[in-house]
């Protein structure tokens, strides 16, 4: 981390200050320039995705900003707090579930909670209690005594996530919390996910996996090369680089004759015709949907079932690099 001038209290920012930013973190490891002055901010409550490839560059970023690594350039807040001026302070409010396990194999999950608790300077009742808070929260209260090396590489990624929260961080990290495990047991974790985010704790999430950022992020910004190539919510990344809807209208008869109608609506980029079955293209697919069934309507055509397919970040980020997200 770039040297700062010692101060006796950490700066604070103003209360319009985001809970967490980082700006212009770079970092080199030889002539290879891993991060090159990348900057973003979480709001209380927010679950911001880091979405990119492997070897973008997200895992070095997050170890800039929870204060495991030292940048080269750039600077570290939480809570209007420098991790410059207030290291222990910021890192004490930051919950950071690594991409790799770091538990002991040969402990039980309540066993490996408990040290950990202790790391963060927690004992007795209180210990007691939120350990079997955690566990409850990742569904694995019935298994907590069994040693880790008996767990599903699932069963262990959401200890991991326990591990995390005991200390009731106002910051979750979570470096690619779900890699290398079963459907079901990535479901479970999302889920679990989720419903802290619901429950008002911000997240800043990295994922290869653009579906999972989608499924849980209100803004994402997207890596490639080291750099911030793009950031926005998934509307307005897909709006950025022109991807319209498709919308798919079943309709009983008189397709065609429909078609020519949505035509001359200002919205419609193009409409084309199947058997039974208007496709259109539109910018905003949702909101134009009122308007086209009342001119359906209007025109006497029966519509059975309407489908609105929303270009997803894959298409963003091929738009945006060139190449396919898992490249």
């Amino acid at each position: 981390m770039t040297a700062s001038t010692p101060s006796s209290a950490p700066q604070r920012a103003s209360r319009t200050e985001p809970l967490f930013a980082c700006r212009g973190l770079t970092k080199r490891f030889g002539r290879t320039l891993a991060v090159d002055d990348v900057g973003f901010h979480v709001a209380p409550g927010e679950a911001y995705g880091l979405l990119g490839p492997n070897g973008a560059g997200k895992t070095t970023t997050i170890s800039m900003s929870c204060g495991l690594l030292e940048a080269d350039a750039g600077e570290v807040t939480l809570d209007g707090v420098r991790l410059a001026d207030a290291p222990t302070r910021v890192k004490a409010g930051i919950g950071y579930v690594p991409q790799e396990i770091a538990l002991y194999p040969d402990l039980s999950a309540r066993e490996n909670l408990t040290f950990f608790g202790r790391l963060y300077g927690m004992g007795g009742g209180e210990l007691r209690a939120r350990v079997g808070e955690v566990l409850e929260l990742v569904e694995l209260e019935d298994r907590a005594d069994e040693r880790l090396d008996t767990y599903s590489g699932g069963m262990k990624r959401r200890i991991n996530i326990a591990a995390g929260l005991l200390h009731r961080p106002k910051l979750l990290v979570l470096d690619e919390p779900t890699v290398g495990v079963d459907p079901q047991s990535r479901n479970a974790i999302l889920e679990r996910v989720a419903q802290l985010n619901r429950e008002g704790m911000a997240l800043l999430y990295t994922s290869h996996y653009m579906e999972e950022v989608e499924r849980l992020c209100d803004r994402i910004g997207i890596m490639d090369g080291g750099r911030m190539i793009a950031e926005g919510s998934r509307r307005e990344l897909v709006d950025r680089v022109g991807q319209a809807d498709r919308i798919e209208l079943d309709v009983e008869r008189d397709a065609e004759r429909l078609a020519e109608a949505f035509r001359r609506l200002d919205a419609v980029t193009q409409a084309q015709t199947t058997d039974r079955q208007v496709v259109l293209l539109a910018a905003d697919g949702r909101a134009l949907l009122p308007a086209l069934l009342e001119v359906a309507e209007r025109d006497g055509v029966v519509v059975k079932g309407v489908q609105v397919i929303e270009p997803d970040l894959e298409a963003v980020f091929l738009h945006l690099t060139g190449k396919a997200l898992r490249d």
